[in-house]
């Protein structure tokens, strides 16, 4: 796991399309490693308005507290306040984001376990932990949102 320990705090808003498994699982594995460091949050474009138990019962497996997690649009954030957002969905995000919003964007694809049963939801699970471990300092530090305390 790369270290973003010595970073200022940042805003991070993971999307996808349900804010059902993606987005929800992006949160909470942001808010389980880098809770002190970043402010993890999630919305989706056409969000389901409810979280599969699949979805929570991969995060309960490997202790990731899934308490406050909820399914919400997009229009229910402030984006102003998050310098990056993570689109995790193959959708453009951009005609979905005010024409001001003068944050960062990154895509990064990862494929939707919705309908699919729990293995799905345990390699989307996996992959998102390695994206959030290893891939997330990375793209802070590319955009320079980063830096000292």
């Amino acid at each position: 796991m790369k270290n973003i320990m010595n970073t200022k705090k940042v805003s991070v808003l993971f999307i996808c399309e349900g804010n059902a498994c993606r987005s929800i699982l992006a949160e909470a594995l942001t808010r389980f490693y880098w809770g002190n460091h970043a402010y993890a949050a999630s919305a989706g474009i056409r969000p389901l308005g409810q979280i599969p138990e699949e979805t929570l019962t991969v995060l309960e497996e490997v202790g990731v507290p899934t308490e406050g997690l909820f399914s919400k649009k997009l229009d229910e954030i402030d984006l102003s306040s998050f310098q990056l957002i993570v689109n995790l969905a193959l959708v453009s995000i951009e005609e979905h984001l005010p024409k001001d919003f003068k944050g960062q964007i990154f895509n990064w694809y990862i494929r939707d376990p919705y309908r699919g049963n729990l293995q799905s939801f345990r390699q989307t699970r996996d992959a998102l932990d390695w994206f959030i471990t290893e891939k997330l300092p990375e793209i802070l530090e590319l955009y320079s949102l980063s830096g000292e305390s």
